[in-house]
């Protein structure tokens, strides 16, 4: 499914040199899938063995519980998105160009990992609290990432914003929004969205475009 991309998150390198086993990525696969279908709470670790063509049994031989597979998809995904925004953010470009960027990959991303955006974002409530404070520390640095560039656009006169804080995660909650309800028989591709997503939040926050 593109809408899930393990392989992107979990590479599997040639000649298997990446040290998870290839049953670890299919266990990776369906608990996404069943996290986002059922939510984690409804899923069982026989839902999670099942779609992966294992036993119950088998599952924990490489996770201790479905928390843990939580965990290592929500530190991820969440990886993933910060090193999408620090990529936007220090690219060439004045502020809006770079916000525009930003806005647009960030936006594409979570309708293609749409799946995966579903979970790393609606199930923080059942991270065990060290997995929490992981991700937590992850999301601040998305935020801080985002808050920075908006400061830089207000100190240069291109952006208007009564407070940096509220407008970042404003921005944030459009494009994350996304993997909520974007499906595959949505009209417009993720990089369309993306960039009419671009133009809002450019508008949004007062940039002459």
């Amino acid at each position: 499914m593109t809408s899930t991309p393990i392989a992107d998150l979990w590479p599997v390198l040639p000649g298997g040199a990446d040290s998870r086993p290839e049953a670890a990525h299919r266990l990776l696969q369906a608990a996404v899938e069943s996290f986002a279908e059922r939510g984690f709470h409804a899923t069982t670790t026989r839902d999670i063995a099942t779609a992966a063509g294992m036993s119950p049994a088998a599952l924990y031989i490489h996770y201790q519980s479905k928390a843990a597979l939580l965990a290592e998809i929500s530190q991820a995904g969440h990886a993933a998105t910060l090193a999408l925004v620090r990529d936007a953010v220090t690219g060439g470009g004045d502020p809006v160009v770079r916000m525009r960027r930003l806005v647009e990959q960030f936006t594409a991303w979570h309708a293609r990992a749409r799946t995966v955006g579903r979970v790393v974002n609606y199930e923080l409530h059942a991270l065990p609290e060290d997995a929490y404070a992981v991700v937590a520390a992850l999301r601040l640095d998305i935020e801080r990432e985002v808050s920075a560039l908006i400061a830089a656009g207000v100190a240069a006169g291109a952006f208007e914003v009564s407070e940096v804080r509220t407008a970042a995660r404003a921005v944030t909650s459009l494009g994350i929004d996304v993997s909520r309800w974007y499906t595959d028989r949505s009209t417009e591709t993720p990089e369309e969205l993306g960039r009419r997503y671009g133009e809002l939040v450019l508008r949004m926050l007062g940039a002459r475009i």
